[in-house]
This record gives C-alpha cells, structure tokens and sequence, in this order.
C-alpha cells in the first residue's frame, strides 16, 4: 500500500511539475505537450523580412488571387451571364481561334461523346448501355438546343441539366468554352443554311449543289450524236 501512495503522490507531483500551477496570473506561458497550433510562426505585419527581395513581410496579392467573400463570380467568363444579372451572354465572351476549337474538340471526345456522340447526335456508346434519354445537340425538329445561348450552354455543362450531371470540376473553364465552340461547328455542319456562307463564296457553294447529269444525256436542245456504222435502224410502227 505503502508503495501505491508513493507512486500517486510522485505522479501528482510530476503532473503538477508539467502543467504548471494554476490559480494565478503569470506573464510566463505554460508548457505546452501539445500546443494544437495555439502559437504558430508567423510574420509581423511591417516588420523587415531577409526571404523577400524587397525585405517586407507584408505583401502584396500574387495576381489572380482570390480572397474570402470576393464577388470573383461576377464576370461572364466564370460564370456566362452578364455582370450583375442572370441573364446568359449571347456569344462567347473569348476568340475563337483555331487553337481553341482544336481543345474543345479534344475536350467533347473525352467528355460529351459518350453520351451525346462524336457527332453530337445523342447516339453514344451509352446507349448501347440502357441510356435512352441522351439530348440531341442538332435537335433538327425544334432546335432547342442550337437557339440556346451560348452562355446557356457554359451553365449546363457547369451544374449540368436533367439527368446530365456537372462538369464544373472536371473541364477548367476555359475548355468549357472551348467545348460550346467546337459543338456550335458540329450544329453549322448540319444546320447551316446558304445565308450562314459569306456572300463571296455562295456562288461556289452552289455549282458545288448542282447534281451531275447521268452519263449519256445531251443538254436540252442539242443535236443527238449519230449511231455509229452498222447499226440497225429502230423498227417504225405501223
């Protein structure tokens, strides 16, 4: 028993040794077995820092940052809508280049063309799977699809519609656009019409639509060609 005793007091003792006396205020801080990050090493605002070329500890923002509570949303590339309202843009608020078509292309063959095809049709490799329900990016009867904005377009693919789901986590924002880019070419392949070709090319554009005549018929007028030696005569009727 003796022995239990002195092992408690030892322990009391011990314990009191680590966590310090308590009951009074002291300007000596405790000691800390675990210190859950209570003081942490830091930088004193305006105090001189040897890491920094300019030897400040405050600096500025890295540009682009975006701190707590800031509207960063309000801005038609982020989210396609015009600033301050929720209305969708009408055109893509970034150029079109050749470069940006080719990345959106990349970006619907690994995104969209299993559900909604390669050609945009809604024909799949899923369907193949049970999935009926795909939307027709063409949409040739209604043209629901190709008479959405643009911006329309950027909110769907971002929080995704009816059974699609969001991709807002998977395509960065720019390939979003990208994406829009590359489908409205897949929606001119089959809805254009002669008015959407620039005036100095509508010319070609129709010889090129002018079917080819069959082989052996003479233009309306001509003379027709003389049946060569030894043939016989058709029959006249009687």
């Amino acid at each position: 028993m003796r022995y239990f005793l002195l092992f408690f007091v030892l322990t009391i003792l011990a314990m009191a040794v680590i966590a310090g006396k308590r009951g009074h205020m002291s300007r000596k801080p405790p000691v800390y077995l675990f210190p859950d990050m209570d003081r942490q090493p830091k930088l004193r605002p305006q105090e001189p820092n040897a890491f920094f070329a300019n030897a400040i500890s405050s600096q500025l923002p890295v540009p682009g940052t975006i701190y707590r509570g800031e509207p960063y949303q309000d801005s038609p590339l982020n989210t396609g809508k015009t600033p301050g309202s929720t209305n969708y843009v009408e055109l893509i608020p970034i150029p079109v280049t050749e470069q940006l078509m080719a990345r959106g292309r990349e970006r619907f063959n690994i995104y969209c063309a299993p559900c909604h095809g390669a050609a945009g049709d809604g024909k799949g490799i899923t369907t193949k799977f049970g999935m009926g329900v795909i939307g027709d990016l063409h949409d040739a009867k209604t043209r629901r699809v190709p008479q959405q904005s643009d911006g329309e377009l950027f909110n769907t693919i971002t929080f995704g519609k009816n059974l699609m789901q969001g991709y807002g986590a998977q395509i960065a924002i720019e390939d979003r656009w990208a994406v829009i880019a590359y489908v409205r070419a897949l929606q001119r392949s089959r809805l254009a019409t002669l008015e959407d070709v620039p005036a100095d090319q509508r010319e070609e554009i129709k010889r090129a639509m002018v079917p080819p005549k069959p082989a052996g018929t003479n233009a309306p007028g001509a003379t027709p060609a003389a049946a060569p030696a030894g043939t016989p005569a058709p029959a006249q009727p009687k």
